[in-house]
């Protein structure tokens, strides 16, 4: 390739983004790196690709066409890697797999028990983990294959498929707490009481609490917590159900809830799963 793959994606990253310093924190890597792989792209093509008078670089009318080109390499390039993978018919020697609480404990018994079926000789190994955490375990290659709660956009790295199943997410909070006899609870009622909410452990814009806050990397020491009293949580049903002790947690009748929640499938496009890991992948693709 006659470009920089490095620099296409700066590229393409810098306008998800919408500045260098917004790519650079998604990519991992200084905002200097990504300025000079853009300067040296815009060097190759011998024009320049954004408009960097103002606050925030915009593309000029040649980048946006620049643009489309760029995005379809990187696809193309993906793709190929791939069907690299899938020809040569390796089944990785180990496997990691990097999941969220939000994903039904039924789902994972299954899978286990299917993987181990197929794949007896595959180390297979589970982290939990959420949001912003199972991204960037993907892209350091500590896991092949992510889930997380579906979000809008993901690095120009990450593939990405949506998954049929869904999860539903309630607001719980134990049987002794003072708002678990009522009849109903307002949303703004709740903010008066101490909210348990998921935090990961990497750094993102902070969100307004609007009222005293304790936080947790993950649901499943979120559920302890709500069971101890210490507060209310938005939890998701099934592991509330899986792992909760008989009667311990109240559901809160709260306008909105229960919330239906989308699960996305994620991989590192520069590393694709192997035999073990695409068959992973289509298990879960299938599943409901």
């Amino acid at each position: 390739m006659r470009y920089s793959p490095e620099a296409l994606t700066a590229l393409v990253e810098t306008v998800a983004a919408g500045s260098f310093s917004g790519a650079a924190r998604r990519l991992r890597k200084s905002q200097s790196t990504i300025s000079t792989s853009i300067a040296n792209l815009e060097a190759d093509l011998g024009f320049e690709l954004f408009d960097r008078s103002a606050r925030q670089p915009v593309l000029t009318a040649q980048g946006e066409q620049v643009l489309g080109y760029v995005q379809s390499i990187l696809a193309a390039s993906a793709r190929l890697d791939e069907l690299a993978v899938s020809l040569t018919a390796q089944t990785e020697a180990r496997l990691t797999f990097v999941l969220s609480d939000t994903l039904n404990p039924d789902v994972l018994e299954d899978l286990l028990s299917q993987f181990d079926h197929r794949f007896p000789h595959t180390e297979f190994e589970c982290l939990i983990g959420e949001d912003e955490d199972v991204i960037d375990l993907l892209q350091k290659e500590r896991a092949q294959i992510g889930l997380t709660e579906a979000r809008d956009s993901y690095p120009t790295g990450i593939g990405v498929t949506r998954l049929p199943m869904q999860t539903r997410m309630a607001i719980y909070v134990s049987t002794t707490h003072p708002l678990a006899g009522q009849p109903e609870t307002q949303a703004d009622e709740l903010h008066g009481w101490r909210e348990l909410r998921l935090n990961t452990y990497l750094e993102r814009e902070p969100t307004l609490a609007r009222g005293p806050v304790w936080s947790a990397p993950n649901y499943l020491l979120l559920l302890s917590m709500a069971v101890q009293g210490f507060g209310w949580c938005a939890l998701p049903c099934a592991l509330v159900d899986e792992f909760a002790a008989a009667k311990s947690l109240v559901q809160l009748n709260v306008p909105g809830w229960p919330r239906t929640i989308a699960i996305d499938l994620l991989w590192n496009k520069r590393t694709p799963p192997g035999v073990a890991g695409s068959w992973l992948r289509q298990y879960l693709q299938e599943a409901r």
